[in-house]
């Protein structure tokens, strides 16, 4: 171009014009753009230097490329000016359309500012239109072309090689040559950020099939059971997928499993806890349905599985088998309520299902049981199985809370004694919760005499046999020593004297230890439970009435052989 003679413009530069733009576009990274802008410059355009200063997002401005000058190029690349530098210079000296040219005459004010800068040396200029070594030309390239636009950068030149300051087509060049490394600049930019996101969302993706295989080996793959069921809608708590551990710890198939929900397989008894047990991180202990009938006691925990835009997807449930863990439990809850010797129930847990059946107060008739209540008490008077009156109508000492926890709608089954017809002799028909007494007769003298070995294997005889004698649901406990207890529902007076009767019958045969028979006794008190004693008093009544029997009955019905 410095061999040119304006308005005359030789094909062979257009060409070489058209080249250098056609380079910018096709540059394959957005360093290789301001690179090829800076070298299109010098081959293009005829510059002996050229320097492409790239906006930062934080508004500075840096060298991004430099050509024609290997030294300068290592000064200055990667320098950062300030924005209000590039301002500054933007504003002054003569503007060319969208160039700026500020001559050595004005540009001294700029040798000391913060913008990187290269100096060249030579002669004064001779001519008018002659460039001087100290002037500067500035190419601005904005996003829309035009000084409306967003600043991208600005293309620094110096030096022309013909020596002279451009012309009108020297400076029509220049600028069209930075719209279109403006143009080019921002497709490469759109380019790298696409490049960027599309590696960016491959690594996501990569992320996430590693997530997924990472769950899925892990819900596969884990010891204890695993179960993924539906949330919400009609198939609420549906099984859709379970690994290999739940589906042996159930004994069924897992295509059996997608067509059953927890509530299915739960116990009947452990329903409610089930329905219990929130979603959101719940936990429950019940048991669940083999497919062999029985059942296996299990922790649920549940965790929720969430869709960021659609909310809960499905449910997470952990299941962990924990029947040694519950066998543990109650073999260790059973020694401590059971005697250890015989297997009865100790005198705690007597005392604890005795509590269980009786309330603090005793039962109140309704206004339609007044004439029998009259006549089964007389003046609304009563006593228990002590003989110890009560009366309705008059305060209580040391109860004054007693009505205390009721209400008008008392759902207890309260426990009342049946009162014996003095002048029929016959029960008058109520059924109570008899309290029988029982005391051996004779055993400490085989602890004596055979040992304490023998007095064991008694006891366990004993044990058994008043068990042998009971109903289902009855209740027969070792207080301790040779004193045992039987609970029994549901009895009149004469029902809980014939127990007795069967219980002493099923003491009294010899029982055989180490090769020999002996024989024990047995003595009986029948107490009566009622809403308003206590365990204790309970038994104490029982014991009284035993102690009672026991001195009454003559020396041959108690010895032992």
């Amino acid at each position: 171009m410095e061999t040119e003679s304006e308005p005359y413009v030789r094909l062979a530069t257009l060409r070489q014009l058209h080249q250098v733009m056609a380079d910018m576009n096709t540059a394959r990274s957005l360093a290789d753009t301001l690179q090829t802008v800076a070298d299109g410059v010098v081959s293009g355009l005829g510059y002996e230097l050229a320097c492409v200063n790239l906006v930062r997002p934080d508004g500075d401005l840096v060298v991004a490329a430099f050509s024609g000058n290997s030294a300068a190029e290592a000064l200055i690349t990667g320098r950062v000016g300030s924005r209000d530098a590039w301002d500054r210079r933007l504003a002054m000296g003569k503007q060319w359309g969208e160039l700026r040219f500020i001559p050595h005459t004005e540009g001294w004010v700029l040798d000391e500012d913060d913008v990187p800068q290269w100096f060249t040396a030579g002669p004064p200029p001779r001519f008018e239109d002659e460039w001087h070594p100290a002037d500067r030309l500035f190419a601005p390239m904005y996003a829309t072309g035009t000084s409306g636009g967003e600043l991208l950068g600005v293309i620094s030149v110096d030096r022309p090689r013909n020596g002279r300051i451009p012309g009108a087509w020297g400076r029509e060049a220049l600028q069209m040559y930075a719209f279109q490394a403006a143009i080019a600049i921002s497709n490469a930019r759109l380019r790298s950020n696409m490049q960027r996101a599309l590696v960016r969302l491959e690594r996501e993706q990569q992320a996430l099939r590693a997530s997924e295989e990472s769950f899925r080996q892990a819900f596969e793959y884990a010891p204890s059971g695993m179960a993924i069921a539906e949330m919400g809608g009609d198939q609420h708590g549906r099984i859709l997928r379970t690994n290999d551990a739940l589906c042996r710890l159930l004994g069924r198939p897992a295509s059996a499993m997608r067509r059953y929900s927890f509530s299915d397989l739960v116990h009947p008894e452990d329903i409610g806890t089930l329905l219990r047990t929130s979603a959101e991180g719940g936990r429950a202990e019940l048991r669940l349905a083999r497919r062999d009938g029985t059942y296996v006691w299990v922790s649920l925990r549940n965790s929720v599985v969430a869709d960021a835009a659609d909310g809960p997807r499905f449910l997470l449930t952990h299941v962990e088998d924990i029947e040694e863990r519950k066998r543990r439990e109650l073999h260790l809850a059973h020694r401590a309520s059971h005697d250890s010797l015989t297997g009865l129930p100790n005198s705690a847990e007597l005392r604890a299902r005795l509590s269980a059946r009786l309330c603090r107060r005793p039962q109140e008739p309704g206004p339609s049981a007044i004439d029998s209540l009259d006549a089964a008490y007389g003046d609304h008077r009563g006593a228990d199985a002590n003989g110890i009156g009560f009366d309705f109508g008059a305060p209580v000492p040391h109860q004054s809370n007693l009505y205390e926890g009721f209400d008008g709608f008392d759902h207890h089954v309260h426990v009342a004694a049946p009162e014996h017809d003095e002048s029929s002799g016959a029960d008058n028909g109520t059924k109570g919760l008899a309290v029988l007494f029982c005391d051996l007769d004779g055993f400490k003298s085989i602890n004596d005499r055979f040992g304490h070995n023998a007095g064991d294997a008694v006891l366990i005889e004993v044990a058994r046999r008043l068990t042998s004698v009971v109903r289902d649901g009855d209740t027969v406990a070792r207080l301790g020593g040779d004193e045992f207890v039987v609970l029994a529902d549901g009895l009149g007076r004469e029902d809980a004297q014939d127990l007795a009767v069967r219980l002493r019958n099923a003491i009294i045969p010899p029982i055989r230890v180490d090769g020999r028979a002996v024989r024990v006794g047995a003595s009986f008190g029948i107490g009566w439970a009622h809403c308003g004693m206590t365990a204790e008093e309970v038994l104490q009544s029982a014991d009284q009435r035993m102690y009672v029997e026991k001195r009454s009955r003559s020396k041959q019905h108690r010895r032992a052989g």
